[in-house]
Formats: structure tokens, sequence, C-alpha cells
């Protein structure tokens, strides 16, 4: 399970349409709508400079926030659309799904690598060169992986570690199929390259 959902903290607005949408902006809050998940749509404001530092951290549209509104209960939430000024590109209006424990969602979830230390292909000098340091799964939003977990103890020089090497949660699955991508490999040193070389150069010369 996700240890650390971020938390997205919100007021209910008072009053709807253009004017009171204008109101919030004036109050440097950016109105917003939370609907879905059985419930009746919430009207909201964040304050501006919370959701656009969340806008400039990225991901924030795949990513899955603990919505906390004065009043009511904390709700799962994932944005569904951000409306932005045309001229400024600054966010004006954003649109927030209800979630569901049984609700299947898109979600970044970031790759972490154990066994560096006894790697043998680590340990003659070779790089781990990570391809991907998250993957984008669709998973279900009572059931989200905090991480997925590579071990790479028994990797040595020229390995790859493919999608399909990795044990998925169960009913997870990555939003690229039939393809089995490349999530990280181990690379032979500089060193060790320059000499595979010039052996394959002097068996090309003989």
């Amino acid at each position: 399970m996700a240890g650390e959902i971020p938390d997205l903290n919100a007021t209910v607005r008072t009053g709807t349409g253009k004017g009171a949408a204008r109101q919030a902006r004036r109050d440097h809050l950016v109105p917003g709508i939370v609907y879905g998940g059985g419930a009746e749509p919430l009207p909201i404001n964040i304050k501006y400079n919370e959701l656009l530092k969340r806008l400039k951290a990225g991901r924030f549209l795949s990513t899955l926030f603990n919505l906390k509104v004065d009043g009511q209960e904390d709700v799962r939430v994932i944005c569904r659309a951000v409306q932005r000024d045309v001229v400024k590109d600054l966010p004006t209006h954003v649109d927030l799904m209800r979630l569901r424990r049984t609700s299947r969602i898109n979600l970044f979830i970031p790759v972490e690598f154990v066994g560096e230390e006894t790697s043998p292909g680590l340990k003659r000098g070779g790089v781990l060169t990570v391809v991907r340091p998250e993957v984008e799964l669709v998973v279900t939003a009572g059931d989200i992986p905090e991480k997925l977990t590579v071990d790479v103890s028994a990797l040595n020089v020229g390995d790859i570690v493919h999608i399909s090497d990795i044990t998925l949660p169960q009913g997870t699955t990555p939003t690229i199929t039939g393809r089995d991508f490349v999530i990280a490999n181990i690379s032979a040193p500089s060193g060790l390259r320059s000499a595979d070389n010039e052996e394959e150069e002097e068996a090309g010369e003989e």
C-alpha cells in the first residue's frame, strides 16, 4: 500500500456561478469542484500558492490526493482537469473526482533498486543505468503499491531488467501493453568497453 498519499487542503466555496469564482480568484484562491463517488458535487476553493506548488512538482493529473475540507470527511481524489488562463497559463479552475476503493486509475509508481552492494556487475565497475525511475501503472485506489522493488544482487554487466521481471501486485498492470519495456540495465564501465573494442578491432585485423 502507498504509505504517503499527499494531502490537498481546500475549503467549501460559498455561492456558485461566475461571481463566486471571480471573488475566489481575487482572494488568491482557485475555485474547483469535487464530483463522483456517489455523492453530490462539492464546490471548493484551494489556496493559489499551494495549487501552483503542486502543479510545478509535476504529475498532478496522475497523483492520488487525500482531500481535506473543513467539516467534511477526508476523501481520496484525483484531478481530472485544470483550466488555465489562456494568456498567463495559470490555473483558474480544477475538477477533482472522488474515488472508491475499487476505482481503477493510472498512477506513476517509483522504482526502488536493492542489492547493489552484492551485484557482481557493479563490483566489476559496471554502472546501473536506470531507464525508468517510475512506471505508470493501472492500479486499484484501495490497493496502491508504495513502490516497485528491483533486486539487482545477481545481475552482471550487460544484464537488463524488463517490466516482466518485476512482480506486480495482483490486479496491477502497466499502462504500456504489448511491449516488455526496459526498466534498467548494468552497462560496462568506459574502461572495460574500450578494452572490449580494442580486442574486437584486433580480432578483425587478424
